[in-house]
This record gives structure tokens, C-alpha cells and sequence, in this order.
């Protein structure tokens, strides 16, 4: 079975920091691009981070230099270290797997987690 739980969102001012984890199952991590989105209310959903199966990474412009995704493949898991947080942040976080490396097209993730909150307070 596939699975995809994320973990870490919260309640944190502007200029915190959040970690946030993807745990996969069901599949073998490593043949997977996995990325992080997020969805803000009344907004479409939008990628924020992926790290593909060699390692290499790519960030949106909004988060380059703030947010780290890493891996740790022997524990099927995925992070985003969020850094110097701004309210513009809030959203819900999800992750995802896709097969198409380097891939920010939320239509190539066939797998999705349910999400996780992240609220930045002014």
C-alpha cells in the first residue's frame, strides 16, 4: 500500500522556523522524485521544493535561500527545514512522488499525502 504522511506543521511567528517530514511507504523511495507543495486558501496549488532520486534539488524562487529539502533514505523519508518564515507562508504543505525527474508540474505526482498546516503569524 502507498502511503504518503506528512508531519511538522504548527503555529509559529514570522522569522521562526519549521521542519517538516514526508514519510513514504509502499514503494521504493529512491525511484521517486518527491516534492513539496502548497495550496493557500483560494489559491492553486503550487511547488515550493523537489528532490530527485540522485539527490539534486530545486527550489521555487519564493523559497530559495529559506527552505532545505533532504532525504534520508533509509528511514522512506523526506524533510523541508523552513527557515526565516513569512505569513506569506501559510498555507497547507503537501508531498508528493513522481516518476518524470525535476518535474514541478503537479500533474506528474501520482502519489499525494493529506497535508499539513503551516501558519505564520505577523
Amino acid at each position: 500500500e502507498v502511503q504518503l504522511v506528512e508531519s511538522g506543521g504548527g503555529l509559529v511567528q514570522a522569522g521562526g522556523s519549521l521542519r517538516l517530514s514526508c514519510a513514504a511507504s509502499g514503494f521504493t523511495f529512491d525511484d521517486y522524485v518527491i516534492g513539496w507543495f502548497r495550496q493557500a486558501p483560494g489559491k492553486e496549488r503550487e511547488g515550493v521544493s523537489l528532490i530527485n532520486s540522485d539527490g539534486s534539488t530545486d527550489y521555487d524562487d519564493s523559497v530559495k535561500g529559506r527552505f532545505t529539502i533532504s532525504s534520508d533514505n533509509a528511514k522512506n523519508t523526506v524533510y523541508l527545514q523552513m527557515n526565516s518564515l513569512k505569513p506569506e507562508d501559510t498555507a497547507v504543505y503537501y508531498c508528493a512522488a513522481a516518476v518524470v525527474a525535476d518535474t514541478t508540474d503537479p500533474w506528474e505526482y501520482i502519489y499525494w499525502g493529506q497535508g499539513t498546516q503551516v501558519t505564520v503569524s505577523s
